[in-house]
């Protein structure tokens, strides 16, 4: 896929991997809106990102993945800002051991369910591909971290049946899962930070400087090629400092 004329939606874009993500796009030539939590900061990033890449290529609006509203004003807006929708980015997420938080992982799912809706060609769409961010955390038990673990691979499995679905192949939309470990954004900072709430602060911040911490920009290589790489349909694709990107036979 060249994703130069493309629209995209990426969740969690205003920092961190969603705004590398968001602006990997861009660089090439993509139109981007892009949602967050943060308006503050969201708004930054729109006069940086309007700014580098024009006016009429990126769009930001406040919201909430957990918000199916929200949501779908958001698609809403994708679709009659750039008049298409081609790629869908869920990245939006939510760390820490917090007894709601694994209500809110399904927020990703959400986001997969309207991004169908905008994408199948059944339903009017142009085909395209959506990328869900897991993590490498979805991939083996993570001590520290059980309920962002079990999300993670909760939104693994669910990528990969949708990729396996017929129908949905004939629609012309391809579905992938990224797996990134620890890359350098504020949510693995607050671990260090004991600003998360996670089984042990301490030893988890030991893992994570054990492990390595990757720039965001190295994860959105990988992000771009699920993207781009129109062979790859229910890809596993685990990046992580030690290894690089790896793809995974499951």
């Amino acid at each position: 896929m060249n994703v130069a004329g493309k629209a995209a939606l990426v969740t969690g874009g205003a920092q961190g991997l969603g705004k590398a993500f968001s602006k990997i796009l861009l660089q090439n030539g993509a139109k981007v809106l892009f949602t967050d939590i943060k308006e503050d900061v969201g708004h930054a990033t729109l006069s940086e990102f309007q700014k580098d890449y024009g006016q009429n290529n990126v769009v930001f609006i406040k919201a909430d993945v957990t918000s199916q509203p929200q949501m779908e004003e958001s698609f809403q807006l994708a679709k009659s800002s750039f008049g298409r929708l081609d790629i869908v980015v869920n990245n939006a997420g939510v760390g820490g051991e917090h007894d709601d938080n694994w209500e809110r992982c399904k927020g990703p799912i959400r986001c997969t369910r309207l991004a169908l809706n905008y994408l199948r060609r059944d339903k009017g769409g142009q085909g395209g591909v959506i990328v869900n961010i897991s993590s490498a955390g979805g991939l083996k038990p993570t001590q520290y971290g059980p309920v962002y673990s079990g999300t993670k691979a909760g939104l693994l499995m669910y990528s990969r049946s949708l990729a396996a679905n017929s129908d949905l192949q004939q629609s012309g939309v391809r579905v992938n899962t990224l797996c990134p470990s620890f890359a350098d954004t504020s949510l693995v900072a607050s671990i260090r930070d004991n600003e998360t709430t996670v089984l042990n602060n301490e030893k988890a911040w030991e893992q994570v400087q054990s492990v390595g911490i990757m720039p965001v920009e190295y994860v959105a290589e990988g992000l771009f090629e699920l993207v781009t790489d129109e062979s790859k349909n229910g890809a596993v694709l685990l990046m992580a400092k030690a290894t690089g990107k790896k793809y995974l036979e499951m």
